[in-house]
């Protein structure tokens, strides 16, 4: 565990302060107000990042105020001179005598209009910080670390940039020193201050729900602030920090796009501001509460990292680059090496009823039908027979499991099956004996009334002697019955996450982190899944902790659709857990065919949630055909190029393409009836328009148009398939047949 969870509510970490941060311009006295806004012509004053796709250009004269001139798609051989000079401003009457051009963080101290991306003082005091430039530090020839202080505020900042070769994704990040004896108190940091392409006038936030996350709403930019914070304690269902911007133009397939996110698993914040001289401002970063980040002297900050990509071929294209992102650079080998395998969850199955005979012979049902890893969810340790009472005693009921877990673990790997563990480690119900003897081990505000929520608190993990008992408790468990997986489940807001009477959200989400870290190198094979009351806690740092989350506890097969479809504009589908649940959904209360069902949750890393006793004969056969077509083509769906086609709104269309185009799959769920008689033709994507592909329809495994003859008969769709030209298939498309809603279509297609 590092030194910052060791010190308790301490919310810093001590850095090394070298002479490269301390250089002679970092003692310049401030510019003449004159030449504050001049721009350099120097070339040795502009830092350049860039790649094929994309790049990233910089001011940053020593001891001058750092800025982006540009970051977005490459526009090739230009030199960020003639950038900043095409880029001049001058004086608007009615406005300071000559523009302000901000910063890196647009600090008060610059004077800047709009809101700051950076406010601290030292007891009221100090608040003006004016960042100048000290050192460039440069990490090779796609990174850099930019140093600049303040002597007035005797504050330091070093801005993190760098722009990943292979997927040309740009990644930020701003550390702020205290210089001072004086402490410090950081009340906001963005990651970053980024200025938008002007041409990006389309903005696509994340809300939702439980049971219904990733859910976009699309906003027209206007002249004023878009923002979302969050105050959760994780990364919620209702305000994910991500944002896509694209113009009024902008498709799947084309156009000017781009993504953005910021990777924390706490609290954040996520704004646009449009300023009156027409200039937009992106931030991201962590939301802090009072008091929550005070630093001595030599102590530091670090934000949240934003990540973002642009693109000039649609969003579509932004997604794929984030996937390869996330494989190259975020996931662990572990999961990265095999083939993800099948599950098969108990919740929906047992619930809290716990009978050891029912749940061999739901393993024996689930291997019969493919599953390749059992889950045994809550209700298994402690006096956890209902969701009120022995969280946080985490030893096996000896009420439920007299000889404990051997006898079903030791069946599960019988049928072929990983053994797999239900886990919430951060919480605590107050009927528990880990309650009852700690008190005190909870997260809280001194004198503030408790939220209810789920029966449950949350444990204050900058505790150590709460940590060390989580992952005493969790190894040992691990390495008793060789446990595989555990879902890692976090179930309620942490409303007042207060630790000796201050804010310790942030040393708490690190506290997570950490706690992860030590559970994997302490058992190299252990897999861990990000769970959060469904998809309430996903983003790319929990990512590097973690090798699969799960999306949303609603396992209807039409909310799935679109749940998966704004997950999957950052997150590839191999980490995206998809369930095939029971015929009448738990939540929602609607019947679904096995067929849709299985077809739903075949595009994502495929399991079952569903008392497979209760299914029928006919039902658990299709679905053991869709398992083993999702196993027939997993290397694709998991290792290939996504696309979201663009389709009419009653249509979900998605597809996966072999990164050398040889073959392809294309799922096309039509969700609500057709405006006009016949639905629309679907046009797919990133084919290789000189190749000619055979176009087979491999599920359902039957016609299921509702009149005859239509394409799937005409073009034997069902049989050896007929052969079509790519342009033919992307720029005219295949018509869909009349079929009911709620049926999803799969095409596979391979190179003539």
């Amino acid at each position: 565990m590092n030194d910052s969870v060791n010190s308790g509510p301490r919310t810093s970490e001590r850095i090394d302060m070298g002479d490269e941060v301390r250089t002679e311009a970092a003692r310049h006295e401030p510019a003449p107000a004159h030449a504050l806004e001049t721009s350099p012509a120097n070339a040795a004053d502009f830092v350049c990042l860039e790649t094929a796709e994309t790049q990233i250009f910089l001011e940053a004269a020593l001891g001058e105020r750092p800025r982006v001139i540009y970051s977005g798609p490459s526009i090739g051989k230009v030199s960020p001179q003639e950038l900043a000079l095409l880029s001049t401003k001058q004086h608007a009457p009615g406005s300071a005598n000559v523009h302000l051009r901000g910063s890196l963080l647009n600090e008060l101290g610059t004077g800047i209009a709009g809101p700051s991306g950076f406010k601290a003082h030292r007891n009221g005091t100090g608040f003006a910080a004016d960042f100048r430039v000290t050192s460039v530090e440069k990490l090779g020839e796609h990174a850099i670390i930019l140093h600049c202080s303040d002597p007035n505020t005797q504050i330091d900042a070093q801005h993190h940039f760098a722009l990943t070769p292979s997927s040309s994704i740009f990644t930020a990040k701003t550390t702020i020193i205290n210089g001072s004896s004086e402490p410090l108190s950081v009340e906001w940091c963005s990651a970053l201050c980024l200025p938008l392409d002007d041409r990006l006038d389309k903005l696509f936030g994340f809300t939702g729900r439980w049971a219904a996350e990733f859910q976009i709403e699309e906003i027209d930019l206007f002249r004023g602030s878009y923002m979302r914070e969050n105050k959760a304690g994780r990364t919620s269902h209702d305000s994910f920090p991500g944002l896509l911007a694209g113009t009024k133009s902008s498709s799947e397939t084309s156009g000017l796009a781009a993504n953005f996110h910021l990777g924390w698993s706490g609290n954040n914040r996520v704004r646009v501001d449009q300023h009156q001289d027409g200039r937009t401002i992106l931030q991201m970063g962590e939301f802090l509460f009072p008091g929550e980040i005070q630093l001595e002297r030599g102590e530091a900050y670090t934000t949240p990292e934003i990540t973002a990509v642009w693109s000039l071929d649609g969003f579509s294209n932004c997604t794929q680059r984030l996937h390869n992102f996330v494989q190259d650079e975020l996931l662990d080998a572990r999961g990265l090496n095999r083939p993800r395998p099948v599950h098969y969850n108990t919740w929906e199955a047992v619930y809290f009823d716990h009978a050891e005979e029912r749940l061999m012979q739901l393993a024996e049902q689930a291997s019969a039908v493919g599953a390749e890893r059992f889950v045994l969810d809550d209700g298994w340790f402690g006096g956890r027979r209902h969701d009120k009472a022995g969280l946080g005693d985490w030893w096996v009921s000896e009420e439920v499991y007299p000889q404990g877990l051997h006898t079903l673990a030791s069946r599960v790997r019988e049928l072929g099956m990983e053994f797999g563990l239900w886990f919430e480690p951060e919480m605590v119900n107050p009927d528990s004996d880990l309650f009852r003897a700690h008190p005190d081990w909870v997260l809280h505000a001194d004198g503030v009334e408790p939220v209810p929520f789920r029966n449950q608190f949350t444990l204050d993990l900058t505790k150590q002697a709460v940590f060390d008992y989580l992952f005493d408790k969790m190894t040992a468990l691990i390495s008793e019955y060789d446990i595989a997986y555990i879902k890692w489940d976090m179930n309620r807001d942490t409303n007042h996450p207060g630790s000796g009477n201050r804010g310790a959200m942030h040393q708490q989400t690190k506290a997570v982190y950490c706690l992860m870290e030590k559970l994997r190198g302490a058992h190299p094979k252990l897999e861990i899944e990000s769970c959060s009351s469904g998809g309430g806690r996903v983003d790319y740092a929990i990512l590097r902790h973690t090798d699969r989350f799960w999306a949303s506890d609603n396992n209807d097969a039409r909310e799935r659709q679109s749940i998966q479809r704004g997950a999957s504009h950052f997150f590839p589908l191999r980490i995206t857990g998809s369930h095939v649940g029971p015929r009448k959904c738990h939540i929602t209360g609607r019947v679904f065919s096995m067929e849709f069902r299985a077809a739903s949750a075949m595009f994502g890393h495929m399991g079952m949630e569903l008392d497979l006793l209760d299914e029928s004969e006919e039902d658990r056969e299709i679905l053991r055909r869709a398992i083993a077509l999702h196993k027939q083509h997993r290397a694709l769906i998991h290792g290939g190029d996504f696309h979201r086609l663009d389709a009419p709104k009653y249509f979900n269309a998605v597809g996966c393409v072999a990164p050398d185009k040889s073959e392809a799959l294309f799922s096309c769920a039509q969700l609500d009836p057709a405006p006009m008689t016949l639905p629309a033709r679907i046009r797919f994507a990133g084919l290789d328009p000189d190749r000619s592909y055979r176009t087979k329809l491999v599920w359902p495994m039957r016609n299921t148009s509702i009149t005859e003859p239509s394409i799937i008969d005409q073009a034997n769709l069902l049989g050896v398939g007929s052969t079509f030209q790519a342009r033919a298939l992307m720029e005219h498309g295949i018509q869909m047949p009349l079929i009911f809603p709620d049926t999803c279509l799969i095409f596979h297609l391979t190179e003539a």
